[in-house]
């Protein structure tokens, strides 16, 4: 019998029904439920017969949703409806025993709860390979100078594989935030029940221990109401995406015939409908593309939780579509960045031509003013005079003569041609971090030495 008059409206129903996505969570809803069943019988709630003839049809019903063979029902609001009718069909009443001790919040709060540690477990192994091919590919291009850019404009030469390795530590940090959402899924919630605890004596601690978790949440209407992880993950997923993006946006530049730095491999590329000369790098376009996709989720989830009043409510069925989409687009994003980089083709001859351009001396030259007693920003002055001077008479630094030094500044000497030899700028920036060869192979060490502590 129901206490309602009237049945659903059909729109109602389509409305309320999450089957169609939450399926997904089947693995961790048949998982809880064993452990969930072997608690109910240490407890005595239920006997070790019924504890046997659950588990059993646990079993089966797991091994239908493997093997995509379970039949899914109209009358199937949600997954752990689905699994409780498929169980009493195979064994009969006792299936209801089951969701003794549980509400539907409880479980549908653990289910996400490992999830959603299950997922931030593969993003860290993920960005850990993805790191891995980053020291990779620095150490094969360690010397190779380039063009640093502010603004899109060259600014000072760098070694490539200094460059990389600023990637390496972006996705370090990605890592960490990653491993604080693994904390943040450490407590339980099952054994809540809808929000005020269960009129049974259970053994939360038990189930805990046998689902992973590392102790129970110390309170019901906390534990049913809490998603804070969810958003801890999207957090997490809308930086590493973040980063993604700025890689993918630098290898369509770098991969364009204006810069001619590199070239993705052609299982990476695509090409045009009309123009068959067009090698498009499709891929490193949609990193840049995926990234807001994933922060819209954040955003979105963040909406769905703002002024929500305690418990439960129907609102925070919206939680999975938000979450499952950004789980996906990571770590599709994740894989196309590894599979890209480590295939792709750098080209020295370009980089280097790029990275010669003696307007990158500039500040080397002040520098050395500097060093010779005047205050930088009178040396800053000195230096952009020389520039103004060099490009209005369309010449480099190195042709103006000794005379035209001097004019700008009488510490000026032939040690400012020396300044703007090749590769002194590279190796002056010798700085702890900076991108001076030691320094670089320090850095590559370090690198190495990380990614030991979390192999």
């Amino acid at each position: 019998m129901s206490r309602f008059s009237l049945p659903p409206d059909p729109v109602f129903v389509t409305m309320n029904a999450s089957i169609g996505f939450d399926w997904r969570l089947y693995p961790y809803d048949v998982e809880q439920s064993r452990a969930h069943a072997t608690m109910l019988a240490a407890a005595g709630i239920i006997t070790d017969a019924d504890r046997d003839e659950l588990l059993k049809g646990l079993d089966r019903v797991q091994a239908e949703l493997d093997a995509n063979e379970f039949k899914f029902l109209e009358d199937d609001e949600d997954i752990h409806m689905a699994v409780e009718r498929r169980l009493t069909e195979i064994v009969g009443a006792v299936g209801g025993k089951l969701h003794t001790a549980r509400s539907r919040n409880d479980q549908v709060a653990t289910d996400m709860a490992m999830f959603t540690r299950a997922h931030a477990l593969r993003a860290i192994e993920a960005l850990q390979d993805l790191q891995t091919v980053l020291v990779r590919v620095a150490e094969a291009h360690l010397d190779w100078p380039m063009p640093g850019y502010t603004h899109l404009q060259r600014a000072q030469p760098v070694y490539l594989s200094h460059h990389l390795l600023a990637y390496f530590w972006m996705f370090r940090r990605d890592a960490a935030r990653f491993e604080l959402v693994l904390g943040g899924t450490s407590e339980l919630p099952l054994g809540a029940g809808a929000l005020a605890g269960v009129n049974f004596a259970t053994d939360r601690r038990l189930v805990a221990s046998e689902l992973g978790f590392a102790g129970v949440v110390p309170n019901s209407i906390d534990a049913v109401s809490n998603r804070d992880f969810v958003l801890d993950y999207l957090n997490a997923a809308a930086t590493c995406a973040t980063h993604l993006s700025r890689l993918g946006a630098e290898i369509v530049l770098w991969s364009s015939e204006e810069f001619g730095f590199c070239e993705v491999r052609d299982d990476w590329a695509s090409s045009s409908s009309i123009m068959p000369q067009k090698k498009n790098p499709d891929a490193a376009e949609l990193l840049r593309a995926k990234a807001p996709r994933i922060v819209s989720h954040l955003s979105g989830l963040h909406g769905v939780m703002h002024a929500l009043p305690l418990t439960y409510n129907k609102d925070m069925q919206e939680d999975k579509e938000h979450l499952f989409d950004a789980v996906d687009t990571l770590e599709l994003s994740l894989a196309a960045a590894r599979g890209m980089l480590e295939s792709m083709t750098f080209k020295r001859e370009r980089l280097a031509a790029a990275a010669t351009d003696e307007m990158l001396a500039a500040v080397d030259v002040a520098d050395m003013l500097v060093k010779r007693g005047v205050p930088f920003r009178q040396a800053h002055g000195v230096v952009a005079g020389l520039v103004r001077t060099a490009v209005e008479s369309g010449r480099v630094l190195s042709q103006l003569t000794r005379e035209e030094l001097r004019e700008h500044s009488e510490v000026l000497d032939d040690d400012f041609y020396a300044v703007l030899s090749q590769g002194a700028w590279l190796e002056s920036k010798e700085s702890e971090g900076g991108t001076a060869l030691a320094r670089v192979r320090e850095q590559l060490a370090h690198a190495k030495a990380a990614l030991d502590r979390t192999s």
